[in-house]
């Protein structure tokens, strides 16, 4: 019988899980999409490619674990942030300096080594489902605010910021960027 690294079998499978995910996001992000494959995963997590598809049936299958576990846990602390925030331009404010802290940790590492990729049509469906919900409080804050011509203005207003998350993500520190980023938007939603 295999050894467990955890007191239950149920929780020894949550940490393999957790560990072959961990390892497949580091691949996903150094590497790129096509090295995602169960062998590739299970020799990073220390396991046979065997007891992999114990938790995954393919690499497609992976990486629609990827998705579902990084979106979500961004989302949770996405929401606990805005829901400190009362009007809709601290809703704003709170938002912008969430996502850069939250680029600045990595949590958006696996979302941007998706961009442009050949995801099967599932997995690039449930990525933009995903990435509308996390861009929804965004969104419904510049609504409240009467910004004009809310769909131009929102992806130009999101451009701003996905800049702002590569410059986090590529080591500027992240209070400045967040300290001018709030800035710019808050000039760029005023002069609406």
């Amino acid at each position: 019988m295999p050894k467990i690294s955890a007191p239950t079998v149920a929780e020894h499978r949550v940490r393999q899980r957790a560990a072959l995910l961990s390892a497949a996001t580091e691949i996903l992000v150094s590497e790129g999409l096509a090295a995602v494959t169960p062998a590739a995963v299970g020799t990073a997590a220390g396991l046979a490619r065997p007891s992999v598809y114990q938790y995954f049936s393919s690499g497609a299958d992976i990486i629609a674990a990827i998705i579902e576990d990084a979106f979500p846990r961004a989302n949770r602390i996405l929401a606990e942030s805005l829901a400190q925030a009362g009007t809709p331009q601290e809703r704003i404010d709170a938002y912008v300096r969430e996502t850069l802290l939250l680029a600045a940790k990595g949590y958006h590492r696996p979302a941007s080594a998706l961009t442009g990729a050949q995801l099967p049509e599932p997995c690039r469906a449930r990525l933009m489902e995903l990435h509308q919900e996390q861009a929804a409080p965004f969104l419904a804050a510049l609504a409240d605010l009467g910004v004009a011509d809310l769909p131009v203005t929102a992806r130009l207003l999101g451009g701003m910021l996905e800049v702002a998350m590569v410059m986090v993500e590529s080591g500027q520190p992240v209070r400045p960027v967040i300290e001018r980023t709030t800035a710019l938007i808050r000039s760029a939603i005023a002069t609406d």
